[in-house]
């Protein structure tokens, strides 16, 4: 079950990174937190791993800015043959 789990937050995470990359928010231009489970189709949207994998990128991949209306986040640059590779890129 849990090899299941970790496939699906997997899955979830590429979507996001595609998605951020496809949008180039690196660095300074940033997006709420919250949109970065839109466009996750339907099945995959309300799961509790995705709150998970979205933790998971904050601390691997992304930078994170907090401001006054909600947390902001980026893709960090110094990450970014990283981010290519786990998304499958290069």
């Amino acid at each position: 079950m849990e090899h299941v789990e970790e496939e699906i937050k997997d899955e979830i995470k590429r979507f996001i990174l595609r998605k951020m990359t496809r949008h180039r928010i690196w660095m300074h231009k940033h997006t709420s937190i919250h949109n970065l489970q839109k466009g996750l189709p339907d099945h995959l949207r309300g799961r509790k791993e995705v709150r998970r994998a979205i933790d998971e990128l904050v601390k691997d991949f992304l930078l994170a800015k907090p401001t006054h209306y909600g947390l902001e986040v980026s893709l960090d640059i110094r990450k970014k043959k990283e981010i290519e590779n786990f998304i499958g890129i290069t």
